[in-house]
C-alpha cells in the first residue's frame, strides 16, 4: 500500500485547489486511515501573465514547478487540468489516473453588464484555437490577449474594456460559476482542448498506486490516450490551435479532430472512430490522414 501521509501538489489558484480538493475527497473517503495534504505553490506560468504563453515557453510552464517537487520527494502526487499537461512527460514522472471527464465544452462569457454580443465584440482570449473557431460563429470578432485565472479575467473584462471571454465549462462548474455562462458552444462548434475536462494525477513512475484505483475513470483514459496522441503525432504542444476530443459511442470511440495549416493558416476538422484497445493508433492515424488532407491544400 502507499504510504499514509500523502502530499498532494496544486497550483495556487482557488480552482487549482478545488480540483486538488476534488482527487484528496475521492482518496479519502476510499481510504479513510490514510491523512491527506495540499500543498501549493506559485508557478511559471502563473507568475508571468503579461506575455502569450508561446512567448515563455508554453504551458509546460504551469506544471515546471510541481514536476520538480515530484521528484524532489517534496509532494507525492500532482493534480493538473489534462490540457495544461504537455504532451511529452518526464518517464519517471507519468500520469497515473485520469478523473473522470466534467463537461468538456467551451463557454462564453460576457462582461458583468453586458446583455448582449455588439456588431463588433472584442473578445478576451489567448487561446489561438479558440480564436479560429469562435471568428467562424462571430466573423466580426475582434481578439485582444488575456491569461490568468477565472477571476482575474473577469476583472480585466472591466478594466480593459472587453465584451467577453471564453472559458471552459468545466472550470466554472468546479467554481460553482456556472451563472457567468451565456452560451454554451457545442463540441461542433468549438472543439475542446486536447483533455479539457478531466483531470490528471501525476506521480514517480516506481510509487504504489493503489489508493488511485477508485480515481482512475476507463472512459477518460481511453478518450484521453486517443486526444493526447492525435495532438502528438501533429506535433503540436498545448499552445497549438489543433485539438482533438473523445467520446465513448456504442462501444467504440469517435475521436473529432481540429487541423491547422501554419504555412496559410487555414484549417479543417474531421473525425472517425476506432476500437478501445486501439485508442492511441486512432489518434495517430486521424492525425495522419488530416496532415496528407492538409498538404493536397
Amino acid at each position: 500500500m502507499m504510504k499514509s501521509r500523502i502530499r498532494i501538489g496544486s497550483r495556487d489558484s482557488r480552482l487549482a485547489v478545488v480540483q486538488a480538493e476534488i482527487i484528496r475527497d475521492r482518496i479519502q473517503t476510499a481510504h479513510p486511515e490514510c491523512e491527506l495534504e495540499i500543498i501549493t505553490m506559485k508557478t511559471t506560468g502563473d507568475k508571468i501573465l503579461g506575455k502569450s504563453l508561446e512567448a515563455i515557453g508554453g504551458k509546460g510552464l504551469f506544471v515546471k514547478e510541481l514536476d520538480l517537487a515530484l521528484q524532489d520527494g517534496r509532494i507525492d502526487l500532482a493534480v493538473h487540468s489534462l490540457k495544461d499537461v504537455p504532451m511529452e512527460l518526464p518517464e519517471e514522472l507519468p500520469i497515473l489516473a485520469y478523473g473522470k471527464r466534467e463537461d468538456p465544452r467551451d463557454v462564453l462569457v460576457y462582461c458583468p453588464g453586458l446583455d448582449g454580443m455588439p456588431e463588433q465584440p472584442l473578445i478576451g482570449s489567448s487561446s489561438r484555437r479558440r480564436m479560429l473557431q469562435i471568428k467562424a460563429l462571430y466573423p466580426e470578432a475582434h481578439f485582444q490577449g488575456i491569461r490568468g485565472n477565472v477571476q482575474t479575467r473577469l476583472k480585466k473584462l472591466v478594466d480593459e474594456r472587453m465584451d467577453a471571454t471564453i472559458l471552459a465549462a468545466a472550470g466554472l462548474n468546479r467554481l460553482q460559476m456556472t451563472g457567468l455562462a451565456v452560451r454554451y458552444f457545442s463540441v461542433d462548434e468549438m472543439l475542446p482542448a486536447a483533455g479539457q475536462g478531466i483531470l490528471a494525477v501525476q506521480g514517480r513512475r516506481d510509487m504504489d498506486v493503489s489508493l488511485l484505483r477508485g480515481i482512475d475513470d476507463a472512459e477518460s483514459r481511453v478518450c484521453a490516450i486517443a486526444e493526447r496522441a492525435f495532438i502528438k503525432e501533429l506535433d503540436g504542444g498545448c499552445t497549438s490551435p489543433i485539438a482533438a476530443y473523445g467520446e465513448m459511442k456504442e462501444g467504440k470511440i469517435l475521436l473529432r479532430g481540429l487541423y491547422y495549416r501554419e504555412e496559410d493558416g487555414s484549417w479543417f476538422k474531421d473525425a472517425d472512430t476506432g476500437e478501445i484497445h486501439k485508442a492511441e493508433e486512432l489518434g495517430r492515424s486521424l492525425a495522419r490522414r488530416m496532415r496528407q488532407r492538409g498538404c493536397l491544400k
